[in-house]
């Protein structure tokens, strides 16, 4: 199926590229998103004509994600967990748990932006998080997990 993307996707393409999709992909994850529409050519009319609002309105959400993560780049949470005398966590330290201390400190990211490559943390210590504010803007956080006394 053919879509015009509505915003900028992954690994797909930027606003306004007519790319060729699966039928599943475009009907259950990025039209209801509002991430594309159909490549009909009355869709294709319509974005025409609203290319340039659409284009302020991405130019608006990369600027505040810019300004964002100025504030955010260096930023030092440290999260408390039980620990065993080794260092071992007694659970793990997940993404959730870092979007909840970021909104205690007033930063509100969503969780599915916290990227952890090695996944949960699960050791004492501390370590480099990148927070994905934007598709082009990121930031990156120190963790600093401490034993609870």
């Amino acid at each position: 199926m053919q879509v015009i993307l509505m915003d900028k996707v992954v690994n797909l393409g930027g606003l306004g590229d007519i790319v060729k999709v699966k039928d599943g992909y475009a009907r259950n994850y990025l039209i209801p998103q509002g991430k594309a529409k159909r490549a009909t050519a009355e869709n294709k009319k319509v974005f025409e004509a609203k290319r340039a609002e659409l284009e302020k309105v991405h130019a608006e959400k990369l600027a505040a994600a810019q300004e964002k993560a100025a504030k955010l780049e260096g930023l030092a949470l440290q999260i408390a967990r039980k620990a065993g005398v080794d260092g071992r966590l007694f659970g793990s330290v997940t993404n959730i748990d870092i979007a909840e201390a970021l909104a205690a400190q007033g930063y509100e990211i969503e969780k599915a932006g916290i990227h952890m490559p090695q996944g949960p943390l699960k050791v004492v210590g501390e370590s480099q998080i990148e927070v994905g504010l934007h598709t082009d803007v990121k930031a990156t956080i120190t963790v600093a997990v401490v034993a609870e006394q």
